[in-house]
């Protein structure tokens, strides 16, 4: 039994040529070991290639087009260089790198991981080799990925933003612009800037001048009214909105009675955050008319499902890749299946579909 890529791309879509590394039996016996496959499933009426109900799985975020709706999450991806060797990245909507600032940031002091209950504190402090660093190690290999790149920028203040705006605008293999004011980590940064709506606006309208690739801003769940920051991403003139990224917590060992994390406090993300974050998409979806990209808690299909029921026009994964390297292909696979179990011909469909 052998897998590749039309079983998860929309019909029709290019399909990728190059070889898929550690996709065929090899990655059957991995996830035969957890007790199932993504794959082709016994029994299925398309295991011989012709599809019953074939599913349109192909999305559009701010004129980009994705063969299908499942990204990675900036900082839980890195390049995709290392989740390349277990399966072919093209077979992904996109994939967003860590996010680049002007400079190389050496991040926070250790311990800065610590698990909590169903999740993940980290205060990594978006440690990063600096954009010159990204252009030159990275973006050769994320240029023939195969996918859409997305690539999150961070900054201390609005003019580091656009310092990094300013050398990707116009770059050959960079279709979209993530601003990451939302991190909860940084001490002088993202935080303030994500909380309030005029410096929102400002910040959004200059990565804009500055951009010719479409901008995305990433908000933070850390706020009063999520509808207000949404408002004034969409006065800023963005192109579309990710959300939501971690919410700011913090973890004490009670037996060395002191922080689990150098930094204090923390970014919680895991399944913990997901009903937080499918509240605040559903609220930023009724407040704007941008794209939404979903996110927080994300580790299988019905996950994704509901984040599109409730008005995402696509998904970002990011701390269940760490357990489960195959968790992206899962979710695509699963997700083509209930459109087609619901007979739901376009996988856009779902977005916003919730019903009173």
């Amino acid at each position: 039994m052998t897998w590749n890529a039309k079983d998860i791309v929309s019909p029709g879509a290019q399909q990728p040529t190059k070889n898929l590394p550690k996709t065929g039996a090899e990655a059957q016996n991995v996830l035969a070991a957890k007790g199932g496959s993504v794959y082709k499933e016994q029994g299925n009426p398309d295991r011989d290639g012709k599809d019953p109900f074939p599913v349109d799985m192909s999305v559009e975020i701010a004129g980009v087009s994705l063969k299908n709706p499942v990204v990675t999450c900036s900082g839980t991806f890195g390049a995709g260089q290392e989740y390349s060797e277990f399966f072919d990245l093209s077979l992904l909507g996109a994939v967003t790198a860590k996010g680049i600032a002007d400079v190389a940031w050496p991040g926070n002091p250790t311990p800065r991981v610590a698990e909590v209950t169903s999740g993940m504190l980290n205060a990594i402090g978006l440690q990063n080799p600096g954009v010159e660093e990204f252009l030159k190690r990275d973006l050769p290999f994320l240029k023939n990925a195969g996918c859409a790149v997305f690539v999150n920028v961070v900054g201390h203040e609005p003019k580091e933003y656009y310092r990094v705006v300013e050398r990707l605008n116009g770059v050959e293999g960079i279709d979209l612009l993530e601003i990451n004011i939302s991190c909860p980590n940084v001490k002088a940064g993202g935080l303030v800037l994500g909380t309030d709506p005029h410096t929102v606006e400002e910040v959004t309208r200059g990565c804009k001048m500055r951009a010719s690739q479409p901008v995305m801003m990433k908000l933070t769940p850390n706020v009063t009214d999520i509808r207000a920051i949404a408002r004034a991403c969409e006065a800023g003139g963005a192109d579309a909105i990710s959300l939501i990224n971690t919410l700011t917590g913090m973890k004490i060992d009670i037996e060395r009675q002191t922080f689990a994390l150098a930094n204090r406090t923390g970014g919680m993300s895991g399944p913990c955050v997901k009903p937080v974050a499918v509240r605040l998409v559903y609220e930023a979806a009724q407040a704007v008319k941008l794209p939404i990209v979903g996110m927080g808690g994300i580790s299988c299909w019905e996950d994704a499902v509901e984040f599109m029921l409730a008005g995402a026009s696509a998904v970002s994964v990011g701390t269940a890749n760490f357990g489960n390297p195959y968790v992206t292909l899962e979710i695509i696979d699963g997700l083509r299946k209930y459109c087609r179990r619901h007979r739901i011909g376009h996988v856009r469909e779902l977005t916003g579909a919730v019903r009173p």
